[in-house]
């Protein structure tokens, strides 16, 4: 899950970690008074949308007067804000950051994540900061420090002073950078983060070091422990149909192919979509139903991979194991019956119950082709479509 910067700030503010101040606003009356609150002479106003480079697409402007933080204000809400990471489709703003200016004197990149080949929270910090990581990793991986924290010793002192030591910090910023990190850590301990980026970390002319930015994206399965960072989800900023998936018990997200798939268990998902991209098609969503999926799940799942207008064939494919074939083929059924299908459906079928399942099908009397394997049921599928074309 992830969240907006002023919430990430907010969050990180309890753990003592220095961020400018500032406030929320959703409209450019509340902007201008919320700029009152604040001490100038110079304000920074923010879109707040989930996604980076804002500032490249003109959502992060500098005002040096309460009217042209009202007026930016006003042309940043309601805009439709394109950034390399919303696609072409952009993200409407609809709530701003108005907050304090900042000397800079320098600007830093830090940032926390699970690294999943080491299975440890790895700090990953640059000097290059205010630049898309990835492209400094591409032409100055040498810029780029390293280092992953034994998660039964914890985030040391020693391991912050290395770091602000390679960052060219001196002086009392050694201090200050091991508090800072300190603080960053136990943030994302406690709060079952999977990412933490501050992008820049400033040091300011007075040698105090910043959160300028704070990027900030939770475990899901961490989030029953943290009912208070649940509720900071903004439904606006997710996608709709991922959204209702969840509300049932299904893992979906959306893509951007042509291929309806509906699958149980992650691994299966995978691979599915992987033969059908080798078969020449590309999938329109990762969806498993689960190993305890219910005929109006399977239903709900059909509906949600309908109204992505995109699709054009469906592909079931299910191994039986705790999920029963014969209850997939009644949901699939009594799915197909109800949203009065209109593209090509194929389905495959293995395992418990898996022969009580084809004779459903077969008797249905609605046009569903059977498959006798994942590769033929890709093909078959596949070939729907470029009949349909």
């Amino acid at each position: 899950m992830n969240i907006h910067e002023y919430q990430g700030k907010a969050l990180l503010a309890k753990y003592g970690v220095n961020v400018p101040r500032g406030h929320v606003a959703y409209t450019a009356d509340e902007a201008y008074a919320k700029s009152g609150e604040l001490p100038g002479p110079v304000w920074v106003v923010k879109a707040q949308i989930h996604a980076g480079g804002r500032g490249k697409g003109g959502g992060v402007k500098l005002a040096k007067s309460r009217d042209e933080v009202k007026a930016l204000a006003q042309k940043m809400l309601g805009m439709t804000l394109v950034t390399h990471q919303t696609g072409p489709e952009g993200k409407e703003v609809k709530r701003v950051y108005v907050e304090d200016g900042c000397d800079i004197k320098r600007e830093l990149y830090l940032s926390m994540l699970v690294d999943r080949s080491s299975s440890r929270i790895t700090v990953m910090a640059s000097t290059e900061g205010g630049m898309d990581i990835e492209e400094v990793a591409a032409h100055s991986p040498e810029k780029i420090i390293r280092v992953a924290i034994d998660p039964v010793a914890g985030l040391q002192a020693f391991h912050a002073r290395k770091i602000a030591f390679g960052l060219g910090l001196k002086d009392k910023q050694i201090g200050s950078a091991v508090k800072f990190l300190s603080g960053l850590y136990a943030a994302f301990v406690d709060l079952d983060m999977s990412l933490l980026e501050i992008n820049p970390l400033v040091v300011t002319g007075a040698g105090d070091l910043i959160a300028l930015d704070a990027k900030v994206n939770f475990d899901d399965n961490g989030l029953f422990r943290h009912p208070d960072i649940e509720a900071l989800r903004d439904p606006d900023e997710e996608n709709a149909a991922e959204l209702e998936a969840g509300k049932h018990g299904l893992n979906y997200i959306k893509l951007d192919g042509n291929i309806g798939c509906m699958v149980n268990g992650a691994g299966l998902a995978m691979a599915t979509m992987d033969i059908v991209k080798l078969y020449g098609a590309a999938p329109a969503n990762f969806l498993d139903v689960g190993g305890g999926a219910t005929k109006e799940r399977v239903t709900t799942a059909f509906k949600i991979i309908l109204a992505d207008p995109n699709v054009e064939a469906i592909l079931v494919n299910i191994f039986g194991g705790i999920m029963r074939c014969d209850v997939i083929a009644e949901g699939v059924v009594a799915a197909a019956r109800e949203v009065a299908l209109q593209v090509p459906l194929v389905v495959r079928l293995e395992g418990t119950n898996v022969a009580l399942g084809k004779k459903i099908l077969a008797e249905s009397g609605l046009p569903i082709t059977s498959a006798d394997n994942l590769a033929d049921a890709a093909e078959k599928v596949v070939q729907a479509v470029r009949e349909a074309a």
